[in-house]
């Protein structure tokens, strides 16, 4: 995120390279920034003649090159885009003879999802020696939380633990979605907001009581009867919350505990480093640790690994969800 910040200081400061090659698992960067580019280098009178866009799918090598050594018309620099670029992996590589020696008027973008260029060869080097190369990558779903955080932040509003949790159990890993709901925030809640549990069950439809983060922290604290609950309303829409990310997230979970158990400093500071989790939530795994010692948590990952393939449909083909979520509660807390 301060790459991109910086990034777009530079181009703001006029520091503007001949090529911008944006790669990498997740597209919310590479998007945001080829956007930024695409509204801000050149005016509204320039972009008529001088700004372009191609799709990867579309055009070829020679297409790129072709327009790029192009002069602007009536501008300072034209502004050539592509996107969807993954779709000429196998002749991306020969780019490199123009990133080698790029038209000085010229500001290529080149939009590359999902992959990366080798860096041991001619393209990454000659563009990483005059240009900018930026790796978007995949967040692991512990940093979503405070990326969201740090989001609402620049924005003037505040989250709650509990409530982006609920984001990213909801949501995954996909910055892009889980922007689109924060911008909806936005619009309903005025500036400085601190955005609750209830504001997203009201305003996204994601339950602030019947969810995985409910749920496991009933299970951490033995509550049987609230675990039910929670369980009957997961069997009862199971479109919105299927068995299988449940089972995944109580997966992450019991692992968590289990690191947990071995840590020799248990203080809220050192567990939220070596957990890699946010401290308000150091007391679930505290209060999970006194109700699920070692050799019950090692017993649980093991049942949660066989629920895991039955979710699946391995062996289970015929079992309702509702009823192997009861079968695995009950397997869990007893």
């Amino acid at each position: 995120m301060d790459d991109v910040k910086q990034l777009v200081t530079d181009i703001k400061n006029g520091n503007i390279k001949p090529i911008y090659f944006l790669m990498g698992e997740e597209p919310y960067y590479i998007d945001r920034i080829s956007e930024f580019i695409e509204k801000n280098v050149l005016s509204e009178e320039e972009k008529g003649f001088n700004q372009m866009v191609l799709y990867g799918r579309d055009i070829t090598i020679e297409d790129i090159v072709s327009n790029a050594k192009r002069y602007p018309m009536m501008a300072e620099r034209q502004v050539i885009i592509v996107k969807e670029a993954q779709d000429l992996s196998r002749t991306i590589e020969s780019l490199a003879s123009y990133a080698a020696n790029p038209q000085p008027t010229t500001v290529l973008v080149v939009n590359y999802k999902y992959k990366k260029i080798d860096k041991r060869k001619a393209l990454y080097k000659a563009v990483n020696k005059i240009g900018i190369i930026y790796e978007s990558k995949k967040l692991y779903e512990n940093q979503v939380a405070d990326w969201i955080r740090r989001v609402l932040s620049a924005k003037n509003y505040t989250i709650s633990p509990k409530a982006a949790q609920m984001l990213v159990e909801f949501l995954g890993t996909d910055l892009s979605k889980i922007n689109n709901e924060l911008e909806k925030l936005q619009i309903v809640l005025p500036k400085g907001s601190d955005i609750t549990p209830e504001a997203i069950e009201q305003n996204i439809g994601i339950s602030k009581d019947y969810n995985n983060f409910e749920l496991q922290k009933a299970i951490g604290e033995r509550n049987l009867l609230k675990a039910h609950k929670i369980v009957h309303y997961f069997g009862e829409n199971p479109k919105d919350n299927p068995m299988v990310v449940t089972v995944s997230l109580l997966f992450n979970f019991f692992s968590q505990l289990l690191n947990f158990h071995g840590l020799n400093d248990k203080s809220p500071r050192s567990v939220a480093s070596a957990l890699k989790i946010n401290p308000y939530f150091v007391n679930d795994y505290t209060n999970a640790a006194r109700n699920y010692p070692m050799k019950k948590v090692s017993h649980i990952i093991s049942v949660l690994r066989e629920f895991d393939v039955k979710s699946k449909g391995v062996g289970a083909n015929a079992v309702p969800q509702s009823d192997l979520l009861k079968e695995l509660l009950v397997k869990i807390i007893a």
